[in-house]
């Protein structure tokens, strides 16, 4: 038995419609018995070539990623606050430069 792997008349990649045959049972059309790779977006086959590649856009693939999640309230406010200490630390600094009694 072996697996066959679909494809449309403009040669993409049909999933789910993969089929077993014998292993001497004729091909049939739109098929091949070349799996396409794992982590494609858009698979199409070249039958001149007997691959598959990625026909989708840069923008396509960039289209399907998960926007970043937002930072949380907690973290804002941890950035805050740290930016906020560190602008005290630096005033405290020059007060101290300017009275004279710290190093700069």
């Amino acid at each position: 038995m072996k697996w066959l792997y679909k494809y449309d008349k403009k040669y993409n990649y049909i999933p789910g419609e993969e089929i077993q045959v014998d292993d001497n049972a004729e091909l049939p059309d739109f098929y091949c018995e070349i799996k396409p790779p794992d982590g494609m977006y858009l698979a199409k086959f070249d039958p001149g070539k007997g691959t598959w590649f990625e026909s989708a856009t840069k923008e396509y693939i960039e289209s399907l990623q998960p926007p970043e999640p937002e930072a949380s309230e907690i973290e804002l406010l941890k950035k805050q606050n740290a930016l906020l200490s560190y602008q005290l630390a630096r005033l405290q600094k020059e007060v101290a430069s300017l009275r004279g009694d710290g190093s700069s």
